[in-house]
């Protein structure tokens, strides 16, 4: 990943913060620095011959606690390349040397993000989302499955993704205060560094302009079709969507 490519997503990213129902994000280092911490070979100055080294030679001279799947797995299984896998696992590996984190390791990698606020609890709800075995930690497979469909799946996939995020007990249904949770949260990482300064109750008034947009049926709960509805006739969703595609 070239770096001017890295500052066109940075900024495409900033510009949708920006959009209705979300405050402005006022970064002081950006998106950029972000992703370059989980692409540390992009910088690196190693010979070329060192940066295609295979990840599974790492692995044999490596003590970790989990391996992961064989490079072949995974690209039937996402939508990265070889090459793309290696890199992210050497930015995953950078971060976890165990092979697999945890989600107080988790939290504090997140939260080196937004030193302007707690994002403690958002922080929590990701990590959630991305263990989709519910075992109390992310391996690296679970990692590259997640965002194999932020980046590079389908509407379809990518709103199910978002849907289970917000599906807090996963039952099956989006209630109020399961997306309050998710809004406070967002907010709460966001901290000071909003414009406008936020109010305490400005977390509430979007959850009720939100929910009643989206619980057509008005039964108290959002369900996944009224959730993939609602937000395939929304222009910003729409638009969010398709931000980090070419970000590899």
């Amino acid at each position: 990943m070239d770096s001017k490519r890295v500052e066109t997503v940075s900024a495409r990213v900033d510009a949708a913060c920006s959009s209705p129902g979300y405050p402005q994000l006022v970064h002081k280092r950006g998106v950029r620095a972000r992703l370059m911490r989980f692409f540390p070979c992009s910088t690196a100055k190693k010979s070329s011959s060192s940066n295609q080294s295979n990840v599974e030679d790492e692995l044999e001279l490596s003590a970790v606690r989990h391996r992961p799947e064989g490079l072949e797995q995974l690209e039937a299984q996402t939508r990265f390349s070889r090459k793309e896998l290696q890199i992210l696992y050497r930015g995953f590996k950078n971060e976890c040397p165990s092979g697999v984190v945890n989600e107080e390791t988790f939290k504090d990698i997140y939260s080196q993000f937004f030193p302007q606020g707690d994002a403690s609890t958002y922080a929590h709800f990701l990590f959630n989302a991305f263990d989709t075995d519910h075992n109390g930690s992310v391996s690296f497979e679970d990692f590259v499955m997640g965002l194999s469909i932020l980046l590079r799946g389908t509407i379809q996939e990518k709103l199910n993704w978002a849907f289970n995020l917000y599906d807090i007990n996963k039952d099956g249904y989006i209630t109020k205060e399961e997306m309050l949770d998710i809004m406070k949260a967002i907010y709460d990482m966001m901290g000071k560094c909003t414009y406008p300064v936020l109010k305490e109750e400005t977390p509430r008034q979007h959850v009720e302009v939100f929910f009643q947009k989206m619980d057509k049926n008005k039964d108290g709960v959002v369900t996944i079709d009224e959730f993939i509805d609602c937000c395939q006739n929304d222009e910003n969703i729409m638009r969010s969507m398709h931000l980090f595609e070419n970000v590899l």
